[in-house]
């Protein structure tokens, strides 16, 4: 993946086609980023486990990046042949790949749910760091989920028709789209809730890394919380056919209380730390 980034980079400058009103290399490029960030942490994650369980780790995160690798073969593939790589059932090799990866995708997230286990049995010394790596695992699998309803049917598709599910809810996938994450303006968008989500492993961590001493088991409960609910929330928009740049007054009332909950929690849980501090402190 850390390879094939520049290719796709390349092939944004130097091939001008597009697909689905998009840069036809702007997929392979996003997924590409992606799967180096999530490989990563999956790795630092694998490396705390111990014995037996690391081990089975081992192999499932082998499994992981072969899987990685099969799905970015077939999507750089489609691109060569100016193909979508998702939701395409316009021939028999078409419906094959994008089984195939339907296939690949599921094994994935198995193996995540595995390790997730085996994370949430496994004893560490620091319990901020030990839920804030569990809890991103958890939120993960539940962007990674997003992808599975991606795939429904949606109204006046089937396979004659060549197309089979899309990302986007309230009208077909393509149109204007916001600069950099190439997320719908004017539909809503499945991708946001499967990015925010899949991407915990890497910004929970770094938030409580951020917090230092002040990290506790109570934070990474909260911080994870509201997280988990700013991933909801970005999914639920999308199921509404709401953009996300454009959030009526429900969205807004929904995300100002997962906000204000979150800073109160915040709260609590510094407290917590404050007494437990001054409990440590006096004379025994």
């Amino acid at each position: 993946m850390v390879v094939l980034t520049p290719i796709a980079a390349f092939g944004m400058l130097l091939d001008d086609r597009l697909l689905v009103d998009s840069p036809i290399w702007f997929k392979p490029f996003k997924f590409a980023v992606s799967f180096v960030l999530y490989s990563a942490s999956l790795a630092w994650f694998i490396s705390m486990l111990e014995g037996r369980a690391h081990r089975i780790a081992w192999w499932l995160g082998t499994v992981s990046a072969l899987v990685g690798l099969g799905e970015m073969a077939v999507i750089v593939g489609q691109v060569v042949r100016g193909k979508r790589s998702h939701f395409n059932f316009e021939t028999p090799l078409d419906t094959a790949l994008f089984s195939a990866m339907g296939i690949m995708v599921v094994i994935l997230w198995a193996a995540n749910l595995v390790i997730a286990v085996m994370l949430f049995r496994k004893r560490f010394d620091n319990p901020a760091k030990a839920w804030t790596i569990r809890f991103s695992l958890v939120i993960a699998l539940v962007g990674m989920a997003v992808g599975f309803v991606m795939t429904q049917p949606r109204a006046g598709q089937s396979p004659e028709k060549g197309v089979l599910g899309s990302h986007s809810i309230g009208g077909p996938d393509g149109g204007s789209y916001m600069p950099l994450t190439g997320w719908s303006t004017v539909h809503g968008d499945l991708r946001i809730g499967h990015f925010v989500g899949m991407h915990a492993l890497q910004i929970l961590p770094l938030l409580i890394a951020l917090a230092g001493r002040r990290a506790n088991a109570r934070l990474a409960w909260v911080i994870s919380g509201g997280y988990l609910g700013a991933t909801l929330l970005v999914i639920w928009q999308a199921l509404r056919g709401q953009p996300l740049i454009k959030p009526d007054a429900l969205t807004l009332t929904v995300a100002a209380a997962i906000a204000v909950a979150t800073a109160l929690g915040v709260v609590w849980a510094r407290q917590s730390r404050t007494t437990t501090i001054e409990k440590e402190l006096v004379p025994a």
